[in-house]
């Protein structure tokens, strides 16, 4: 991947580094990082769980969100890495550990890392980018340096824009094929200092010259991925849709903030409904919504896809799945949830899902479902009903 290429041509890195990935862990380059490292360590600030899959499969470990902390001892760094350059040795002492990545200043000490990374590919939104600056400015240390790749449809100037006002310096160290490798590093004089756990710039001493908009506390900058205090068009679409029975046992994949959820559980009150989320900040955000309506019937799991009830069967599934894979368009996951949605419902159970009506999400259903059928949407979105699962569909 070229922007993986690029950050192997311009990161410095010590063999005893601190290395703060900010919510980049799908990049291949992470490898050639385990490489470089002997004494130092990784730290993956990542969301989703796809991503750290991805890493563990590249580097061969086993991080998740329940096992933070990897000692590399032993680890099979032996094969060749994507970029090219075979790994030299078999054995380190990197120790590698994940943190959620908007609960980084909650857990972590300010100015402990020497080199952050940020690849924009995948930040869901510029809130996210920005959020990553501000994180990496809590996190390094003085003359520690941020990496940012990305190209100049995801926003990469706008980006350069606010390191330099939040920084104070900036340098490019390549450009090729519209994608650039930008960095800044931190001066002594940090606008940042640790106040209960936040990262917060000092009020009343930023200069003219920084950016007086990045003053709000970090864990207040990041949002989760779908509906920001209100329903979006598809999520009301699909509610409308929906058949929901007093007994339903339900299952909602992907459920972001919890919306869906939280209906389905109220109109289900003899039932029970999971949701589960790839994302962190999105399972969070479902525990604080299903907290504040007093809702007894619902569990929310952090889960890729439906692997932490892959065993269990539901009479009712519903999902309005991501439209994106690292800033790229694709049905890929809505694919997916649909394979999976057949092999855990139950034979008489209903499948809903709802897409942009572009996206063309009839093939797979009909390679997983007997019948499938059209049962709400607009002119934008379409929401489909599938029924009588094919068995052995996974």
């Amino acid at each position: 991947m070229l922007h993986s290429s690029l950050l192997h041509e311009t990161v410095q890195l010590a063999i005893d580094d601190h290395v703060l990935i900010l919510n980049s862990a799908a990049d291949p380059f992470i490898l050639e990082i385990t490489q470089h490292l002997s004494t130092g360590e990784l730290i993956l600030a990542e969301d989703n769980l796809n991503s750290l899959e991805q890493f563990n499969k590249l580097v061969g470990t086993n991080v998740t969100p329940l096992s933070s902390t990897i000692d590399l001892v032993g680890a099979d760094l032996s094969r060749p890495s994507p970029i090219g350059r075979p790994l030299s040795r078999s054995k380190t002492q990197l120790q590698i550990r994940h943190i959620p990545f908007h609960e980084y200043t909650l857990h972590e000490t300010p100015a402990t890392i020497d080199v952050a990374i940020l690849n924009l590919l995948f930040q869901p939104s510029n809130a996210w980018m920005i959020f990553g600056l501000q994180l990496a400015a809590y996190a390094l240390k003085s003359g520690g340096r941020l990496y940012v790749v990305g190209a100049k449809d995801r926003g990469i100037l706008t980006i350069a824009k606010r390191m330099q006002a939040l920084f104070g310096n900036l340098e490019t160290l390549v450009i090729s094929k519209g994608h650039r490798v930008i960095c800044s590093h931190k001066e002594a004089d940090s606008l940042y200092v640790h106040s209960e756990n936040v990262g917060v710039p000092l009020a009343g001493t930023l200069p003219n010259t920084r950016d007086t908009s990045l003053t709000t506390p970090i864990p207040d900058l990041l949002p989760t991925s779908f509906a920001e205090g209100k329903l979006d068009e598809g999520t009301r679409l699909l509610i409308e849709s929906l058949d929901v029975h007093a007994t339903d046992v339900a299952l909602d994949i992907g459920c972001g903030a919890g919306y869906i959820g939280r209906h389905i559980a109220q109109v289900a009150s003899k039932g029970h409904v999971t949701m589960v989320d790839a994302s962190l900040v999105a399972v969070g955000a479902a525990c604080n919504m299903v907290e504040q309506s007093g809702l007894t019937n619902v569990q929310v799991l952090a889960s890729n896809g439906t692997q932490a009830v892959f065993e269990q069967r539901f009479d009712l599934i519903v999902t309005n799945p991501p439209l994106h894979i690292g800033g790229i368009q694709t049905t890929e996951i809505g694919e997916r949830f649909i394979r999976q949605a057949a092999h855990a419902l139950r034979p008489r159970g209903r499948f809903y899902l709802v897409a942009n009506r572009f996206l063309k999400y009839e093939s797979t259903l009909q390679a997983c479902f007997h019948t499938v059928e059209e049962v709400g949407g607009n002119t934008r979105y379409k929401v489909l009903l599938a029924t009588n699962p094919i068995l052995n569909k996974k």
